[in-house]
């Protein structure tokens, strides 16, 4: 039987909530429990597919292919057994969809519907469905306590808590505790009022995590035990960490694992937190550093792509390099020239969606190329290395994809629809299947050429990865570009380009998918630590030139 943890969050938001549940999720896991983790987002948008990155931060993608909040990107890369998928993250907009859905067909017998128990009763079976058959469900809700989107999530889990009862339930607040630099005090009175509005909606907090610049002294603690109703013992300290990854260790030593289950009454093991402490020591430890250029759009917000960030800090553990990530505005390339990029050791150009920048990002692609500077492309990071290859390699001035340029003489990449045969006629394809003019998302079979670089990086001919596109190489380009010297190197089941590299060059390699979602600090990714790995020798100059390779 699933018991559950709620965490809530209150005074402001980004405070934490996704690191602090993914942190609880990864301690409890290492006393041998089996975790599910939810969501509840309380924006009207359906899913985070559509909204802008700048607002949103990126959007993460769940091996069934849902589009979710970034927040289970951290579920998925601390918790193994926490694997996201559609029932995972449940947002305002989805949970009146299905209401309204239902009443249209009549589901509720005429009755008045309402947010209680309607709304409710939605999101009370929406978080059962997640929750599966795992031993704990960790449900972060979003936003903080006072907000008026958020109130149908809090009075469900509240009626959750009288439901199942204070043995199969346990509620967590996280507030801040600010520090004033004028007065030097620290000042507990936001958690005060943020623990008051929650007890007013009926949630009296079995725990408070506090977030804080610096450990919070034991009289700030007692005090906040003392005007809150809650034990000192669970007043936890969530000091700024130098390192994300030291947060279960620092969670652990104060004690929220065995707060938690003591109260839902279990007798575990303890936690065993040594795949942790040897991820930390890796990361604090490097024998080497590099210097690596993300070539992308969205700069001015980190979180658009924290995914691939924390992908490539995840080859740095797991080849003992230090990276050092230079965000750069591919807009910027344009005006500027790739003076830049002079001295990086690597270059990365990630997905996005749009024209802003895109000449930049194949600047940077065929300076990568040119200089034998290690490439790594993600999503359109591997369409633009295909334009850029028609262009310089093969000669076919003008070419780039009909995302940007409709008119374009030579449409290397396009959508399969737009495709056409050497008669003029367009390919026959199903426009509504997955494979056709809608997204292509979730993890989908691809095949590596033997011997190529992407087999030797995987170690492996036939790997699973995560897709978030629509766009694909036009296959009838693919000859012309073979003879010019780019290799095809990983194909879908039905023929779409996945992979492309380009031989006798110290690394460049490309993917039309995002191995960056299943990349995990304690496992890695294979393409990240190959990736990091030639980056690093390129830091040493070790590499061979691309002549001698």
């Amino acid at each position: 039987m699933t018991s559950y943890v709620f965490i809530t969050g209150g005074v402001v938001s980004s405070l934490g909530k996704g690191i602090t549940s993914a942190c609880l999720g990864a301690i409890l896991e290492a006393r041998g429990l089996t975790i599910s983790m939810i969501k509840l987002d309380p924006y009207i948008n359906v899913d985070p597919g559509t909204m802008s990155p700048f607002q949103h931060g990126e959007v993460f993608v769940t091996h069934d292919g849902t589009e979710t909040d970034l927040d289970l990107g951290h579920y998925e890369r601390f918790v193994r057994t926490a694997r996201g998928g559609r029932h995972s993250n449940y947002t305002t907009g989805r949970i009146y969809e299905s209401v309204i859905a239902k009443e249209r067909r009549g589901d509720y017998l005429g009755a008045t519907v309402q947010v209680i128990p309607h709304i409710t009763n939605e999101i009370k079976e929406s978080v059962e469905k997640g929750a599966g058959d795992a031993d704990i469900c960790l449900v972060e809700i979003g936003g903080t306590v006072g907000d008026i989107e958020s109130l149908p999530f809090l009075e469900a889990i509240r009626q959750m808590g009288v439901e199942l009862g204070h043995d199969r339930v346990v509620y967590v607040h996280l507030t801040l505790v600010p520090y004033i630099p004028t007065s030097s005090e620290i000042k507990t009175k936001p958690t005060q009022h943020s623990v008051k509005e929650l007890r007013s909606i009926g949630i009296q907090p079995d725990i408070l995590v506090c977030r804080s610049e610096k450990p919070l002294p034991s009289d700030e603690r007692k005090k906040i035990a003392l005007f809150t109703n809650v034990p000192e013992k669970s007043v936890i300290s969530a000091y700024d960490a130098d390192d994300l990854y030291k947060i279960p260790a620092m969670m652990h030593e104060q004690g929220l694992d065995g707060i938690v289950a003591r109260q839902l009454g279990l007798d575990l093991p303890e936690a065993d937190l040594a795949e942790w402490d040897a991820v930390v020591e890796a990361k604090q430890n490097p024998t080497a550093e590099a210097n690596v250029a993300m070539v992308g759009k969205y700069m001015d917000l980190k979180d658009s792509y924290i995914s691939l960030v924390e992908a490539l800090q995840h080859g740095g553990i797991h080849t003992r390099t230090r990276v050092n990530i230079h965000f750069i505005e591919s807009a910027d390339v344009e005006e500027a020239g790739i003076e830049c990029l002079s001295d990086m050791d690597g270059i990365v150009v990630p997905g996005g969606f749009g024209d802003r920048g895109i000449e930049g990002k194949i600047q940077a692609v065929q300076f990568a190329r040119e200089n034998d500077i290690p490439y790594l492309g993600i999503c359109l990071g591997m369409q633009v290395a295909v334009i850029e290859a028609a262009r310089n390699m093969a000669g076919l001035a003008g070419a780039m994809s009909t995302e940007f340029d409709k008119e374009t003489p030579h449409p290397v990449v396009g959508l399969i629809t737009e495709w056409q045969d050497a008669s003029g006629d367009v390919e026959e394809r199903d426009e509504e299947s997955a494979m056709g003019g809608t997204m292509r998302l979730g993890a989908q079979a691809v095949t590596l050429t033997e011997g190529s670089l992407a087999a030797k990086s995987y170690g492996s001919t036939e790997i699973v990865e995560r897709h978030r596109h629509r766009y694909e190489v036009n296959n009838n380009y693919r000859d012309e570009l073979s003879k010019a010297g780019l290799l095809f190197s990983g194909l879908s089941v039905d023929d779409l380009v996945e992979m492309v590299e380009i031989e006798n060059h110290p690394f460049f390699l490309a993917s039309q998918f995002h191995p960056e979602f299943t990349s995990n600090p304690r496992d890695g990714h294979p393409l990240f630590k190959s990736f990091i790995a030639a980056v690093r020798q390129h830091a040493e100059g070790e590499l061979p030139k691309a002549a001698e390779a």
